[in-house]
């Protein structure tokens, strides 16, 4: 599979959808090097070893009780885009119901979605998947190995060291989700209502910025957990990540905007900085506290002032 295949894919649009899914795992597979996946035995148990090393270190370091999924994948990044084209479905379901975004057609739909895909696939490297939207009340924990490989070796970063991070931050999502069961619920209830009002043609800023807020706090707190758990100095990893995403060039820039990354850098400082204010008042268990309901969950404002937070929940 090719270039040639995903531009024929995405030209082959069809259906009565306002995106043709088939179309668009192939045309973003074929744009996209599915990457080796010829493993030892050592490196598969090694993926294994450090979740279950994040989860007790996690556990004691947050107070929080939490587990992580039975099964750990490790992937290439096919089968990546594979698992988040039933994501993105699932995410768009009321475009469908609405009818295609006015006065966009069914290729470009296509054409962008499979771009995204095809984007973030050759980038991400691990991801807790709380499998929003779907039926089954799962989870599931992702490693995308080619890029965590070719990412430690252009960091010149000890592979089984940055594997061990990267498992870490994961895990910390594992954690939040298993401290807060409403937090799916009220994930899927902001989306919901955001992409039901844009198959109306209107933006719900009120729902996607409440999304934001929920989602600053919980890419924050994973900050925190992993600034305060991690068994061994990471500064010179996320430096050499910082100044590997600014080296994208002028192509990779605009595109990570248009894609919104730029917002999930600002979460991860903006975060940060609220549960680390938190934490040196109350400690990383009282930052816990964030989510014990949608009601503690700390507020736009809040975010830049957490003295704010403080002062609304009590200890």
């Amino acid at each position: 599979m090719n270039l040639l295949d995903s531009a024929r894919a995405v030209a082959g649009a069809s259906g009565s959808e306002a995106v043709d899914w088939s179309a668009v795992a192939t045309a973003a597979k074929g744009a996209t090097d599915p990457g080796a996946l010829d493993l030892t035995r050592r490196e598969r148990e090694g993926y294994a070893a450090d979740v279950r090393a994040a989860r007790s270190r996690i556990r004691d370091v947050s107070g929080l009780g939490f587990d992580v999924p039975e099964t750990v994948e490790i992937q290439n990044r096919h089968h990546w885009i594979d698992a988040n084209v039933s994501t993105f479905r699932r995410a768009f379901e009321p475009l469908e119901q609405g009818g295609a975004l006015p006065g966009v057609a069914r290729t470009v739909n296509t054409a962008t979605t499979a771009g995204t895909l095809a984007f973030v696939a050759r980038r991400v490297l691990g991801q807790y998947d709380p499998l929003l939207l779907a039926d089954a009340d799962d989870h599931r924990l992702y490693f995308v190995h080619p890029n965590i490989a070719s990412a430690a070796e252009s960091l010149d970063a000890d592979f089984e060291r940055f594997r061990r991070w990267i498992a870490f931050h994961e895990v910390t999502h594992a954690a939040e989700f298993g401290a807060a069961p409403w937090l799916s619920d009220h994930l899927e209830s902001g989306l919901r209502e955001g992409v039901a009002a844009l198959s109306e043609g209107t933006l719900q800023r009120e729902a996607f910025g409440e999304l934001m807020t929920t989602m600053t706090a919980v890419e924050g707190y994973a900050e925190l957990l992993m600034d305060r758990a991690f068994d061994e100095d990471y500064d010179d990893l996320r430096r050499k990540l910082d100044e590997r995403r600014d080296e994208d060039g002028p192509l990779g820039g605009l595109v990570r905007r248009l894609l919104g990354f730029h917002l999930k850098r600002e979460q991860y400082e903006r975060g940060r900085e609220f549960f680390e204010a938190v934490a040196d008042a109350r400690g990383v268990e009282g930052a816990g506290a964030v989510w014990h309901s949608p009601e503690t969950l700390p507020s736009d404002a809040e975010l830049d002032d957490p003295a704010m937070w403080l002062a609304r929940i009590p200890e």
